[in-house]
């Protein structure tokens, strides 16, 4: 098969996994492929995708319409994910494209490594999203404009590329190709280690003091309000970068305190202001 051979517009996608990404997914596909098969266990979600006409078709059961899609998404937490990929051969007798969603790829492209050669799969991560899960909280405009990682293995072919990149393209989000190790590094630091940090300073803050609260400390700590049952995966699965990269903040802020604690204002003016322009260029 060539790059010419999938075209989004005639195609059939399946997308398992109808939380606030699939179903953002969905609603931004919506009218650009072939048909729309959601994916979903909790009939609640089922109901709510096919009344609001988020999808064409759901079903509790992966077999019962996976056999009829040309790219299946994988949208759901890392553990997930995995458990899925090593399901996919015996609930998907066709040749497919396979993509997944996942915060971390490593685990994941591995894993995809193992699929049979009838799969052609490509690793994912769209760098979006907010605290407040659920179909319920979807978004049509959630990809729109953001970094859209593509982690391809060597089996990868043109035409799961192509694909791939006709997805982000409808999406109206950005490309980018990344070799999954590198990505699991990264997302550390951009992603992971943010949500302990929240999280740290959620648990260090009194619960007496909420009435104080300001928008520096909600802003601070927002990611503290994701579900745990979504990054407990992702923490798993990234534990060696996640860790670096807590010892290098712990490293940090111990430069702080010292400094601080030797009334060093001098010095400490020098780290905020370089830190000042550090983040400075980050938001450029």
């Amino acid at each position: 098969m060539t790059e010419s051979d999938f075209t989004l517009a005639t195609s059939n996608i399946a997308i398992i996994g109808l939380g606030l990404m699939g179903g953002s997914l969905a609603l931004g596909l919506r009218g650009k492929c072939a048909a729309l098969f959601g994916i979903d266990p909790d009939p609640a979600t089922r109901e709510l995708a096919l009344s609001q006409q988020i999808v064409d078709y759901a079903d509790s059961d992966p077999a019962a319409l996976l056999p009829q899609a040309d790219m299946v998404i994988l949208s759901a937490p890392v553990p997930a994910i995995l458990s899925l990929l090593e399901k996919l051969p015996s609930l998907m007798p066709n040749p497919c494209i396979v993509m997944d969603l996942g915060s971390t790829k490593k685990l994941i492209v591995e894993s995809m490594s193992c699929l049979p050669a009838r799969f052609d799969p490509i690793g994912g991560h769209p760098i979006c999203g907010k605290e407040k899960l659920s179909l319920a909280n979807a978004e049509r405009t959630l990809y729109y404009a953001a970094p859209f990682l593509l982690t391809p293995l060597e089996r990868t072919s043109p035409r799961a590329l192509s694909a791939a990149n006709q997805i982000i393209e409808a999406l109206g989000a950005k490309a980018k190709v990344l070799d999954a190790v590198e990505h699991d590094r990264i997302l550390a630091s951009t992603s992971h280690l943010p949500f302990l940090i929240s999280s740290a300073l959620s648990l260090v803050t009194p619960p007496e003091v909420a009435p104080f609260v300001g928008p520096g400390f909600k802003s601070t700590s927002r990611l503290a309000g994701t579900s745990s049952s979504m990054m407990l995966g992702v923490l798993q699965s990234n534990r060696e970068n996640v860790l670096n990269a807590i010892h290098e903040m712990q490293t940090q802020l111990a430069q702080l305190e010292s400094t601080l604690a030797a009334e060093d204002f001098a010095q400490l003016e020098a780290i905020l202001n370089e830190a000042r322009e550090q983040y400075q260029q980050f938001m450029a």
